[in-house]
């Protein structure tokens, strides 16, 4: 009886061993579930393969690919863990995150105070200052600064600060209601149902590298540049609210990255992103 006591003893502790150890083996590797639109280059896009090493899409028989999965990639790889891409609307996003769907977005949000009552930021995964889009034939187009905008019919996209925040600030703005996603509004803008629209930089080098009718206009050297905090610019990882253990090891993760790395996958993403917008 004692040696079969000793052996039940034995056995338990290897089990919990085992289990200590789970990421030590594919089988045993814990999985990332991250959120995202999938439709928001050069952030995030769906494509029909593999190609450049886009993740499959869970749920779908596309593949996901650009910036936010480049970075979902290396996070997962810094955590030892597998990697999911959900694909969710963007007003979806927090109650994925809120709801326990998703671990965390990787989506291109900005971190604002607001946003902050309710979830939590990793640090900044970018930083993405707010430009103006206009059709290079157009009236805008030789802006310098806000006030050369004035009266232009515009739009963005809603639910961000592009929309909320920057676009208020054209003078004299026609503010149309806000489009559901990034390439919504870039149609908008190229068949001429406005004349502005107001998003970050690398949305808009995508935007213009897809359609050459489109301009970019940056007032960040000029006084009548838009207004917004550093927070409203610098994008964030969105966890669930106290999920410290994660937050922490993202955060982990991207202080090995510097603003180079940063600037040079997005590079990357714009240079590879589709070669049209739907």
């Amino acid at each position: 009886m004692k040696r079969l006591l000793a052996l039940i003893f034995v056995l338990v502790m290897a089990v919990t061993l085992l289990a200590a150890c789970g990421g030590n083996s594919d089988g045993d590797r814990k999985v990332l579930r991250v959120g995202m639109e999938c439709a928001y280059a050069p952030y995030n896009w769906s494509q029909p393969t593999d190609a450049n090493g886009a993740v499959p899409i869970v749920g779908s028989s596309d593949f996901a690919f650009g910036y936010d999965v480049m970075m979902a990639k290396f996070i997962a790889e810094k955590l030892g863990m597998d990697l999911e891409i959900h694909m969710i609307d963007w007003d979806s996003l927090p109650m994925a995150v809120q709801s326990g769907a998703i671990d965390i977005e990787i989506a291109g949000r900005s971190i604002t105070e607001e946003r902050k009552m309710s979830f939590d930021f990793s640090d900044p995964y970018f930083f993405a200052s707010i430009v103006s889009l206009v059709r290079a034939d157009g009236p805008f187009a030789s802006a310098t600064d806000l006030s050369g905008l004035s009266g232009a019919t515009g739009t963005s996209q809603l639910g961000t600060v592009w929309y909320d925040v920057a676009l208020p600030q054209v003078p004299n703005v026609n503010m149309l209601p806000g489009m559901d996603s990034a390439p919504a509004m870039l149609v908008a803008l190229t068949s001429g149902a406005v004349e502005l629209v107001v998003t970050d930089m690398p949305t808009a080098m995508a935007a213009v590298s897809v359609y050459p009718e489109l301009k970019l206009l940056d007032f960040t050297e000029s006084n009548g540049n838009f207004t917004v905090s550093e927070e409203e610019i610098n994008l964030g990882m969105m966890v669930q609210k106290g999920n410290t253990e994660l937050l922490d090891r993202v955060n982990e993760a991207l202080s090995t990255l510097t603003v180079a790395d940063f600037e040079r996958k997005m590079n990357e993403a714009i240079r590879v992103q589709p070669l049209a917008v739907d």
